[in-house]
């Protein structure tokens, strides 16, 4: 008889549950994080969709959604009502000010659970700013905590009109194992310790440089090429791909309740 062989799962297939409990009607909606930003559609060429490591981390976690149109302005006091709102249409209460001292609160409407073990990462959307705010990150051990958690922004520009449009992320998720940074053992080492990896560094650099010496003489390979896409591509510098390399990520979205 043939042996049998066992298949082996690839990280891609396992799954770790993520579940978002509603707590109540006006909870924000969930979205898998994009690529897409607006200010990197907007620079010459789009040349920041060229960096593959800010396309992962543009689409690394689930983004929460404002839920309508508003603008907001501190006036650099401390008191709750420091923050004036203008909406755009009726106001929601999913944003509001409950700290005080130019803290905007978001309460995203639900109970979050992971699995044992399992923390979420609460924060910004990455690679994404305002003028003016910017938001503060948590982290929350959310296989056990019975409560729900609040994202806020701090206001950095007293008297300054801030804008958030409906459907855009105000949050950031990304779930991750809670002991794992701290089973990490850092290390310093010098490159010529390591003869194969001194060696392909060395071949990187010098390609690098020859790279942007033709780009400045406008040698036309180089000025057709752009940029170089060697790690694009997930190969070294002996030509070797990568099997696991990942140009993309494939995050499920959430699905909807059971009744």
């Amino acid at each position: 008889m043939a042996k049998k062989t066992k298949s082996r799962t690839t990280p891609s297939q396992r799954t770790v549950p993520l579940t978002a409990y509603r707590v109540y009607d006006g909870a924000l909606e969930i979205a898998k994080g994009t690529q897409k930003r607006a200010w990197m559609d907007a620079l010459p060429e789009r040349f920041a969709y060229r960096c593959l490591p800010l396309l992962i981390a543009n689409q690394a976690g689930w983004d929460l959604l404002c839920p309508t149109g508003f603008s907001v302005r501190w006036n650099g006091k401390a008191d709750l009502e420091a923050i004036k709102f203008k909406w755009d249409g009726d106001p929601h209460p999913a944003a509001a000010s409950h700290f005080g001292s130019g803290v905007l609160t978001f309460t995203p409407g639900y109970l979050f659970r992971t699995p044992k073990d399992h923390n979420i990462w609460v924060k910004g959307c990455p690679n994404e700013y305002k003028d003016g705010i910017v938001p503060l990150e948590g982290i929350v051990e959310t296989d056990w905590a019975p409560f729900t958690f609040t994202m806020n922004w701090k206001i950095t520009r007293p008297k300054h009109w801030i804008r958030f449009e409906k459907g855009e992320p105000i949050c950031r998720i990304l779930p991750f194992p809670r002991h794992y940074l701290e089973s990490v053992q850092p290390r310093t080492q010098e490159l010529a310790s390591d003869n194969r990896l001194s060696n392909q560094y060395d071949g990187w650099r010098q390609s690098r440089a020859q790279f942007i010496d033709d780009l400045h003489a406008h040698d036309e390979e180089a000025v057709a090429q752009g940029w170089q896409r060697t790690y694009v591509r997930g190969q070294n510098m002996s030509g070797a791909k990568m099997k696991d390399h990942q140009t993309k990520l494939q995050l499920r979205e959430f699905l909807p309740s059971k009744k």
